[in-house]
């Protein structure tokens, strides 16, 4: 804590806060102690105050990075401004030198599969978790040049020992500022927490290129390189050099011929397809991330950021958007009720009203005349009025939603979003509502039922048991569903009564003294 404290008053990043935000006096006083003694960053006065809040996180190191880039997903914690600008956020960091590389590679696949490495190029691209490096392997006899991925040395230990005092810090603030909780600020911290760490692990992220792979090997004009398995590891991957224009480089893209509409409408339905259809999606889809080879097709890298949804939030996902492009907004909020995003008592005819205030100012308009700072600050306005408490599985997917849609109208500003989902959703209701798929769910649900038929007893004698003990007050039906959440709650709590104890024990002892 006291480290992080030191940082965050030396960046600079506190004073830029305070900009926005009018900080206590005391608070700023705390942090001017923990920068005594050094000489505070100088950030440019010329620059908006998000702006410079990106400079002072990308000089703070790979957690706040990270954790930059994952508050962008949260304006209703930040506010729309500084979130949008913390969405150009650079995920970059000094390389690590090369002999370090060919150190980690050797040990990670082993002296016999080192040797088939023909040539190491120096980094070409250094981010705050890994870098990559060019290199050409021998297989079966042939050259293939291929790309590597190298985790940093000793990253994982440094997050986690950052994202630990950060966790202690969100802890105390949801306790002492009671209006916090809605925000889950502890269960945001805790799933930036398991999404790096899985990141850390490029295994996790080979067996995620792999899978989105098979999903999409069908889909004309979306290309996922391939993994070389014998050449990754957990802090080695190795998957094949993508040959192509980056999507940032327009004038590039056009002189090579590709149709700059169609690829932004290309680009929108191929993650609504993995979205809706898949429930597996590239949650990382900006412009670094993302080439266009000589025919047009999409290729997507960097495979750490994967977001996955269940059927049930894939449906209402669906008919959400559906239904603001039917401007359905009865249905929309009865989708809402069903899917428990708003409390059963919430009125239905209220909610639609809502619903309607943000979505006719924009429908059928082109991305360019829509405000995105407008439409979300009456969306969380919404969210409050209704007491929406904020659903964890889906910020992934509206921040991949925000990014896809900026990097489509950075490539066509007439684009019209929802006439381009429209072709997309329609398919997946009507394969999810047709007859074949009516009768599978009953057949799957059928067979379900059979199966616990001799377990039915049981469970009888288990419902009258917990029924007795609702009755009585003893059983708490809102107990998180995450068990690892739970124990790191618990430790929390452990962590903080200990600082309890040793305070008044300290408080007694100087009291004994004088």
């Amino acid at each position: 804590m006291f480290k992080i404290a030191r940082k965050l008053a030396v960046s600079g990043a506190v004073d830029t806060i305070n900009e926005v935000y009018k900080i206590p006096f005391g608070i700023k006083i705390f942090f001017n102690l923990f920068s005594l003694g050094s000489n505070k960053k100088e950030l440019p006065f010329h620059k908006k105050p998000g702006e410079k809040l990106c400079d002072a996180l990308e000089g703070m190191g790979t957690t706040f990075i990270k954790l930059g880039q994952f508050l962008a997903t949260r304006p209703d914690i930040i506010g729309e401004t500084l979130a949008d600008d913390l969405v150009k956020l650079q995920d970059k960091l000094p390389p690590f030198e090369l002999y370090e590389s060919k150190k980690i590679l050797k040990k990670e696949i082993g002296e016999n599969l080192y040797k088939n490495i023909i040539a190491l190029s120096e980094p070409i691209a250094a981010a705050s978790i890994a870098q990559v490096h060019i290199a050409k392997i021998n297989i079966d006899n042939n050259s293939k040049e291929v790309a590597i991925k190298i985790l940093r040395p000793d990253i994982e230990k440094q997050f986690n020992e950052e994202l630990d005092a950060l966790m202690l810090f969100a802890y105390i603030v949801e306790n002492a500022f009671s209006k916090t909780k809605r925000l889950k600020l502890v269960e945001v911290v805790h799933l930036l927490r398991e999404i790096t760490n899985i990141e850390m692990d490029l295994r996790f992220e080979a067996a995620a290129a792999n899978e989105l792979y098979e999903n999409t090997k069908n889909d004309i004009g979306f290309n996922v390189p391939k993994i070389y398995w014998n050449y990754t590891s957990k802090k080695v991957l190795t998957l094949d050099k993508v040959d192509g224009i980056s999507i940032r480089e327009q004038k590039l893209l056009e002189s090579s011929g590709v149709d700059l509409k169609n690829l932004a409408e290309k680009l929108i339905q191929h993650f609504l397809k993995q979205a809706v259809r898949d429930g597996f999606f590239h949650g990382d889809m900006h412009q670094g991330n993302l080439f266009v080879d000589k025919k047009g097709n999409i290729i997507p890298v960097d495979f750490g950021i994967m977001g996955r949804l269940d059927k049930y939030n894939r449906k209402y996902l669906a008919e959400i958007l559906y239904g603001f492009i039917q401007r359905d907004y009865a249905k929309v909020a009865e989708v809402h009720i069903q899917a428990g995003l708003v409390p059963r008592d919430t009125s239905k005819e209220e909610f639609a009203q809502a619903l309607r205030s943000v979505g006719e100012p924009i429908f059928g308009q082109s991305i360019k005349d829509i405000s995105g700072g407008n439409l979300l600050a009456q969306l969380f306005e919404i969210t409050e009025k209704f007491n929406m408490p904020t659903q964890t599985p889906l910020l992934l997917l509206q921040k991949t939603m925000v990014v896809v849609e900026g990097v489509a109208r950075k490539l066509s500003p007439e684009t019209n979003i929802w006439q381009i989902s429209r072709p997309v959703l329609e398919d997946w209701i009507k394969n999810v509502k047709s007859p074949k798929a009516t009768l599978d769910t009953a057949i799957n649900t059928s067979a379900e039922i059979l199966k616990r038929i001799p377990d039915f007893p049981n469970f009888m004698d288990k419902a009258n048991y917990a029924l007795q003990l609702l009755a009585e007050g003893k059983l708490n039906l809102g107990l998180k569903n995450s068990k690892s959440l739970e124990v790191q709650e618990m430790k929390l709590k452990s962590l903080r009564n200990n600082i309890i104890i040793s305070f008044l024990g300290i408080v007694i002892a100087i009291l004994l003294v004088f």
